[in-house]
């Protein structure tokens, strides 16, 4: 502002020395007076120019970094969307897990019932047979001693094989119990026995 008055002092100085004709003297101190203002004046406006240079360099600074954060932001926002998505998915993958966990726990329980069910009724079955089998063991080895019956027992179901030690020879026994009756059966095996004894 002060600049703008004394050039306008100047101005005034120079149009009072045209209209006036003044000295020379006064003239060339209006001249310098003039110069000097000029002078001032550009270094002002040499001082304003930096200035603004370093303003708009400091807008663009903050504008760039204003640019980076909001790049971050939307990058930590893909990122938690990421996150998110991908603990929804372990979610669930975990509620899938813990049904199959209760499935196979109810399961277990099952078979653990079963298992104690079938151990119990193996031991009723021990305790049948500990009475049973001696009795169908001798009535076995009996009937092999009084028949003389060496019998296949892994012969396939339905076949009755095996060999009978007669008195002479060897005979080879082997019927199909699907195309015989068991009353023909059971008289041709006692038809092998010697009876005199």
């Amino acid at each position: 502002m002060a600049a703008f008055r004394d050039i306008e002092e100047v101005s005034q100085g120079l149009l009072s020395l045209l209209g006036t004709n003044h000295a020379q003297a006064q003239q060339r101190r209006l001249l310098g007076r003039h110069e000097q203002i000029l002078e001032r004046l550009l270094e002002m406006q040499d001082g304003a120019e930096q200035r603004l240079r370093e303003t708009l360099a400091a807008e663009e600074t903050v504008a760039q970094s204003l640019l980076d954060s909001e790049q971050c932001v939307h990058q930590g926002a893909a990122e938690l969307q990421q996150l998110e998505a991908e603990l929804q998915r372990a979610g669930e993958e975990d509620a899938t897990l813990q049904a199959r966990l209760h499935q196979l726990s109810q399961e277990l329980q099952d078979l653990r019932e079963l298992e104690a069910e079938l151990d119990r009724q193996e031991r009723e079955v021990d305790e049948d047979t500990t009475v049973t089998i001696p009795s169908a063991v001798y009535v076995a080895q009996l009937y092999r001693r009084v028949s003389k019956i060496e019998w296949d027992y892994e012969c396939e179901p339905g076949t009755i094989r095996g060999i009978h030690h007669g008195p002479s020879v060897a005979q080879p026994v082997h019927l199909d119990s699907a195309q015989l009756s068991k009353q023909f059966i059971s008289d041709y095996l006692w038809s092998l026995v010697d009876t005199e004894w």
